[in-house]
């Protein structure tokens, strides 16, 4: 009796079933529980309600959306009231693969499709084999194939001619998936009780992560040939692919490392105890719960060096971003360099909407 006695008595609201419309209920609570949130949500509804309705105007109701071969003239008829998606179809092939040849620009395109499918198939769980390595492997290699040529009756291209889409996937893929493990050897050295390894490790992290990645990419084009023997000579691609990789290794170390700090002391404990070696401990104990401890931040991180890659423009190299730009030099279609933007926009969005959506999933998936 005493117990029962000492109980909180619950609210007789709380008590009382909730009826009427769930829907109603829920903007009750949410959007209109007071005046000044009555009021404020009022208010940014019609801001938004201006915004869509503004945008609809000019992006689908005046919009221009084909016109015949390179004539703006009915673009600039409606400029300021419409938009001209004309330059899409007009510019989409040069915006997408840049100067690579016109006649061989099913390449570039199936070479973009190799590495979305091969993306897709890295997300299923139930494909996280050794087969997988060799899939990507195999894939990389036809890439490779598909984009340089000279064999298999396939004309050659020269990385100069390389351009769009393509340059920025393959920066980003081999940025990242060298990166990573990069990053995970500084991050496990950082925490080494070998100073040589430990001091190593510190000064990488500190000395990239201290300099922005437009001065590593200026090194790695200008200075770092000045080094080289006389008639000794790497591509800028391959340059601007070590420094990307170089810089992402040390900013996702220091991700690592947060991750490991977040694995409990028994776990390392544990592990010793069962006998096992350094790197088996690691392998099959530590990097698994690390890593899922720090999933949002290894993605935000991934989506930061996709975006990145546009940075290449300083050492001429033609990305997405800078063949959209290129393409507007074109007089006939410079006033409409909005579409253009927004187009690539969209590119951008789709990859970075999907890797983030699929580390919720993932987050989700290893919490249970």
């Amino acid at each position: 009796m005493t117990a029962i006695a000492d109980m909180p008595e619950v609210p007789r609201a709380a008590r009382r079933p909730q009826t009427g419309n769930p829907a109603l209920r829920w903007l009750r609570t949410n959007l209109f529980s007071s005046i000044p949130n009555g009021i404020l949500t009022v208010v940014l509804l019609a801001i938004l309600a201006k915004g869509i309705f503004s945008f609809v105007q000019w992006g689908i109701a005046n919009a221009v959306w084909l016109t015949p071969a390179n004539d703006s003239s009915a673009c600039r008829a409606v400029r300021g009231l419409g938009a001209c998606w004309a330059i899409i179809p007009e510019k989409y092939r040069f915006i997408l693969f840049g100067t690579y040849p016109f006649d061989e620009q099913w390449r570039p395109a199936l070479s973009v499709l190799l590495f979305i499918a091969l993306f897709y198939l890295s997300t299923r769980r139930a494909l996280w084999r050794r087969e997988l390595v060799l899939l990507w492997v195999g894939a990389l290699a036809l890439i490779s194939v598909l984009m340089w040529g000279g064999v298999l009756g396939l004309s050659f291209v020269s990385q100069d001619r390389w351009g769009g889409l393509p340059v920025t996937l393959i920066l980003a893929t081999f940025g990242l998936a060298f990166g990573f493990p990069l990053g995970i050897l500084v991050a496990l050295g950082r925490r080494s009780k070998l100073p040589a390894i430990r001091s190593l490790s510190v000064l990488y992290v500190e000395l990239i992560r201290g300099v922005p990645l437009v001065s590593l990419l200026f090194m790695a084009s200008v200075m770092f040939p000045l080094f080289m023997p006389s008639g000794f000579n790497i591509d800028k691609l391959l340059r601007a692919q070590i420094a990307i990789i170089l810089f992402a290794g040390a900013y996702l170390a220091e991700v690592i490392r947060g991750g490991l700090q977040a694995v409990p002391r028994g776990q390392y404990e544990a592990a010793d105890a069962l006998g096992l070696s350094y790197w088996r401990k690691n392998r099959l104990i530590i990097l698994p719960q690390a890593i899922r401890h720090v999933i949002p931040p290894l993605v935000n991180t991934f989506i930061a060096f996709f975006k990145d890659t546009s940075l290449v423009l300083i050492i001429g190299i033609f990305d997405l971003l800078t063949t959209a730009k290129t393409a507007i030099i074109d007089p006939a279609w410079q006033q409409f360099s909005v579409e253009v933007y927004i187009f690539v926009a969209s590119i951008y969005f789709i990859f970075c909407f999907a890797m983030s959506r699929y580390s919720r999933s993932l987050e989700a998936t290893s919490r249970t």
